[in-house]
């Protein structure tokens, strides 16, 4: 097997090895919350929207493939119908929640005047043995051939503690854009729908080097811990938003027993390397 990491499970042991291990290793589920579940309705819909011509791409157009957008996911993925129970299965309140968020994006992005050279992209390449790989929301491209990685965000913008994280993910992109196409993306553009907000960054060689000396020391950190069984929890603000807190050491809890083969799961590609969307 071929060691992969994706930036999902890279964020999740930097913010706390036993969050990795709830999920690697005890493959502990994490059901759909109404934010993660209507990030991936909105991603849906402008992913959709620019397959209509340019001068087509209205916010009534994009509101209009909501409900559509919404029966294909659901059908994928039935447990999302279980976040409407409380609205005895209506959708009207969820969809204009979707709305809003569209027309923030609307108020930042003028899609009539994009044509994106690729949407929802995977990425992969091969840095010293290890796979990086990941999904680009938008790969712009200039007829100079400068690139521009866009990635939207259905919450707000972040404090400055918590940016870095989301430029991580981001220079991981371009990280792997770079080794592919042997260019180095010139802006990372974060789109906060959440209060219509753009983060943007020029990253630079000695940026994705950087990146590149930390995405390896972070896999020989999670060898280590695979080999020592030491997955120790590391509290922070975060907590109040995690699905195993209850089985968590640091608040009480008892985790499950370490199954034996802990140590290969732990580095298994087929986990550690799977891509989801961050909305």
């Amino acid at each position: 097997m071929v060691a992969a990491l994706s930036p999902s499970r890279a964020a999740d042991f930097m913010s706390c090895p036993m969050l990795y291990r709830f999920r690697v290793i005890d493959k502990l589920p994490s059901p759909p919350t109404k934010a993660t579940a209507r990030g991936t309705l909105v991603h849906a819909v402008l992913e959709r929207l620019f397959d209509l011509p340019a001068a087509e791409r209205t916010v009534e157009a994009a509101v209009g493939l909501v409900a559509s957008e919404w029966e294909r996911l659901a059908a994928e993925e039935p447990a999302m119908l279980d976040l409407l129970a409380e609205h005895d299965g209506r959708t009207d309140e969820w969809f204009a929640g979707a709305a809003t968020l569209l027309e923030s994006w609307f108020g930042l992005e003028d899609p009539t005047r994009l044509e994106p050279a690729e949407r929802e992209l995977y990425v992969e390449t091969e840095v010293d043995g290890l796979v990086l790989r990941g999904y680009v929301d938008r790969l712009d491209v200039a007829p100079s051939g400068a690139m521009r990685v866009v990635d939207y965000k259905t919450g707000r913008s972040p404090s400055e503690h918590f940016e870095a994280k989301a430029l991580f993910q981001m220079k991981f992109y371009a990280l792997v854009l770079w080794r592919q196409r042997g260019v180095i993306p010139k802006r990372l553009q974060l789109v906060y729908l959440g209060n219509s907000e753009i983060v943007a960054y020029e990253p630079d060689e000695q940026d994705l080097l950087g990146t590149e000396r930390k995405v390896k020391a972070l896999w020989q950190a999670i060898e280590r811990a695979a080999t020592t069984g030491d997955w120790r929890p590391s509290p922070s603000r975060l907590c109040d938003w995690c699905d195993h807190r209850a089985l968590c050491p640091a608040w009480g809890g008892t985790p499950p027993p370490l199954p034996d083969d802990a140590a290969s799961r732990a580095v298994d590609p087929s986990v550690t390397g799977l891509v989801e969307i961050d909305a």
